[in-house]
């Protein structure tokens, strides 16, 4: 057997653990497991096929460019992003590049942390599956 890792999990400095776990809440996340601290240190929060970790940053963040993107897939972009708005989340107009001509919009955490939200439905993941040669 060879020794590997698994079940890789992006973890986030962020400024207060209870923000970012509302605004993730939105996005579709539960809180999974918490230090239990007063204020929380660190959180795990799932979603269907993903996973993030947040620890309380020690000093003020500042405006430092942040090294990592989180890519995540609705299967129906304009409600996400409907529901978003709903509670009072800047996000911008759906974009339609070549590159994901179903659509995709970029927004930032409360943290600063750029997320991109692309539309994959169901005709979407049998035009992949078929490409890779997969069977739907």
């Amino acid at each position: 057997m060879i020794a590997k890792a698994g079940y890789s999990t992006p973890m986030f400095h962020v400024a207060e653990i209870e923000h970012s776990i509302r605004f993730y809440e939105l996005l579709g996340f539960q809180t999974i497991d918490t230090d239990r601290g007063t204020p929380i240190g660190w959180a795990r929060l799932h979603c269907q096929g993903g996973a993030v970790m947040f620890l309380r940053a020690d000093e003020p963040l500042g405006d430092f460019p942040r090294g990592v993107m989180l890519c995540m897939y609705a299967p129906d972009l304009p409600a996400l992003r409907e529901h978003l708005l709903a509670n009072g989340v800047s996000v911008p107009a759906i974009r339609y590049p070549p590159y994901m001509p179903s659509g995709e919009l970029q927004l930032a955490d409360p943290d600063g942390y750029p997320i991109v939200l692309s539309h994959w439905g169901k005709a979407e993941q049998e035009a992949w599956e078929k490409r890779i040669g997969r069977k739907a």
